[in-house]
């Protein structure tokens, strides 16, 4: 039973932790409340288990929101914000975050092509900054059970609009795997499992 040594991140065809980055785009409590495609304790439930995935495998995050500071609208909610430390928060008045300059500009600081995005609604701020992304090269990775829509139809036909635009649907579940590969991987599996079975994928793995 011989692992054969981490690829190069730079030619992984996989997502890990050394060549992707987390966006985290606009969970804020007005948003939320208006999401329709999926039950919303789930989404917050799963959330968090994204953030934490990301502080296991120290993923670059970036983390925005939409008229905060215009007074329109209030932060990150706590069940997710918390989970992510002190990091920065870019506040936008765009709609697609994309189209804002700090926000863009720290996308491309990070320089890692594999964008895995989490973004509300799926019909627009996942929808529009994955298409402007893809355009640019970036490879997207939405992951589909932490995203939302006004309708279940508004929440399909933006992943459909994404797919066919070229980005690579992920899962929780499947993130958490390719992030981890190998459970000889010492320096993260005792997270890994952790957050699997708060996750309730696989209870008491280590039982």
């Amino acid at each position: 039973m011989s692992s054969y040594p981490k690829r190069d991140p730079q030619t992984d065809p996989l997502i890990s932790p050394e060549n992707s980055v987390l966006l985290i785009i606009d969970y804020q409590p007005i948003q939320i409340t208006s999401i329709n495609s999926m039950d919303k304790r789930d989404l917050i439930m799963n959330m968090g288990v994204l953030a934490e995935l990301a502080q296991a495998f120290n993923l670059p995050v970036i983390l925005s929101t939409v008229n905060v500071r215009t007074g329109a609208n209030k932060d990150t909610i706590p069940q997710i914000k918390d989970k992510l430390g002190d990091i920065v928060s870019y506040d936008r008045t765009t709609i697609n975050a994309w189209e804002d300059k700090e926000f863009y500009e720290a996308v491309h600081a990070t320089n890692r092509k594999k964008i895995l995005m989490a973004a509300l609604w799926t019909e627009a701020c996942l929808t529009f900054p994955t298409i402007d992304a893809i355009r640019e090269g970036f490879e997207v990775y939405p992951v589909v059970d932490c995203v939302g829509g006004t309708s279940v139809i508004a929440h399909e036909c933006g992943l459909r609009r994404v797919e066919q635009a070229g980005a690579h649907l992920t899962s929780l579940a499947q993130l958490a795997c390719e992030l981890q590969r190998d459970w000889n991987r010492q320096e993260t599996k005792e997270d890994f499992v952790r957050i699997m079975e708060e996750a309730r994928w696989f209870p008491n793995l280590n039982k």
